[in-house]
């Protein structure tokens, strides 16, 4: 699945570091029902992007390198599952043997429609603007 577990773990542990509080991973744990182990594993790869950063020591934790206001929702996803597609055939590393240059798939084109629709769609809020529900949906 594109969206996956992590991410969406990914997108928890951000909610509860959005208020620019310093946590420690039993806090964010325990505000967003989540196990240790994972937690730790999605910090690591948060902090890697520079999403969030850690404090060493007694007084350790952590808390977010970057603004609630610019991040979105893409950032978050791209941070924990950095082959984000909807398929495995959208990869270009794992090119799909049916979309030649010769004879293109029309399956696949359709799939990177939506791939892209949804990609830009994932960067259309930030994560303050989702929490605050400040956005005014558009109207059709």
């Amino acid at each position: 699945m594109l969206i996956t577990r992590e991410c969406d773990y990914g997108v928890r542990i951000v909610r509860a570091l959005a208020k620019g509080e310093k946590m420690c991973v039993n806090q964010v744990c325990e505000q967003e029902g989540l196990t240790p182990a994972f937690v730790y594993k999605i910090l690591k790869k948060l902090e890697k992007k520079d999403i969030v950063k850690s404090f060493r020591g007694s007084n350790g934790g952590y808390a977010l390198k970057r603004s609630i206001e610019e991040l979105t929702l893409l950032d978050i996803y791209l941070a924990v599952e950095p082959d984000f597609y909807m398929i495995e055939c959208m990869n270009p590393g794992k090119p799909c043997v049916h979309n030649r240059e010769d004879c293109g798939c029309k399956v696949h084109k359709e799939l990177e429609r939506i791939q892209n629709v949804l990609l830009k769609e994932l960067s259309a809020k930030s994560i303050g603007e989702i929490m605050a529900g400040t956005v005014s949906e558009e109207k059709e």
